[in-house]
């Protein structure tokens, strides 16, 4: 059997058929019940994934849930102590929405503010102000400025690279995506993680970059990544870094 060590399986721009049905189930493993799911396709191991979703388990079609929960068992003691980093990074980057508080907005610092106001959001330069009423929900005004703003440079980015491609602007729109940070249809045009707006800009210039590829080529084969590198040369680098990125991504609270 095979399985990948703290893998972090990031289903970065995938344009596949949507995936099989997740199985909920748990198992004991020591004196703690663990929720996974589980996930059959066609493959020919059992793997394992732990990441902010908790254990997924991917099996053949035919592996029966003997074989499963055995492979969980004698995995038990690294299943148990990814959890526990897992549950203990997520609390690290817990971000209050209050005055004062600071996100990663585009590879600096973003220092959020918060005034008395009719629930509006307004930007000066990093600085996010939040004009609240007493009984507001300061996180959903801090995500509204989030998302405005991140559809404001995905959009700016995108056209920029649109036009060195020879291609139109294809429609774009958010997601709320921890992991998928992109994703290119031909009937609805690109889709992008509005977490990205965390990231450094050149972060955020391969994903569009990737996904406006796609309107050449819908495939990963090496004319797709030719097309890629001709407007990102250094894209082996950012691909390596985003997968970072989903570690560190703040999560507001």
């Amino acid at each position: 059997m095979r399985f990948s060590l703290f893998q972090l399986e990031l289903p970065l721009f995938k344009k596949t058929p949507p995936p099989a049905a997740e199985e909920h189930r748990h198992i004991h493993l020591g004196a703690r019940i663990v929720d996974y799911k589980l996930r059959r396709a066609r493959r020919r191991t059992l793997g394992m994934t732990i990441d902010r979703r908790g254990l997924r388990v991917g099996a053949p079609p035919r592996a029966s849930l003997r074989e499963i929960e055995a492979f969980l068992r004698l995995n038990a003691d690294w299943v148990l102590k990814k959890l526990e980093e897992w549950h203990a990074e997520r609390k690290e980057h817990r971000v209050v929405v209050r005055d004062g508080a600071t996100l990663p907005l585009l590879g600096a610092v973003c220092v959020v503010k918060v005034e008395a106001g009719a629930n509006r959001v307004r930007w000066d330069g990093h600085a996010l102000t939040l004009q609240a009423r007493p009984d507001a929900d300061l996180r959903h005004l801090a995500l509204r400025g989030l998302r405005s703003r991140a559809l404001e440079v995905f959009t700016s980015r995108a056209l920029h690279y649109a036009a060195l491609l020879g291609k139109p602007m294809p429609p774009l729109a958010l997601s709320s995506a921890h992991t998928r940070w992109g994703s290119c249809s031909e009937k609805t045009g690109i889709r992008l993680s509005w977490r990205l707006i965390h990231a450094p800009l050149w972060l955020i210039d391969y994903v569009v970059v990737h996904e406006l590829a796609h309107l050449v080529e819908m495939n990963h084969s090496k004319r797709f990544w030719s097309v890629v590198e001709s407007l990102y040369p250094d894209y082996r680098a950012a691909r390596h870094e985003l997968k970072q990125l989903a570690t560190t991504c703040p999560e507001l609270h």
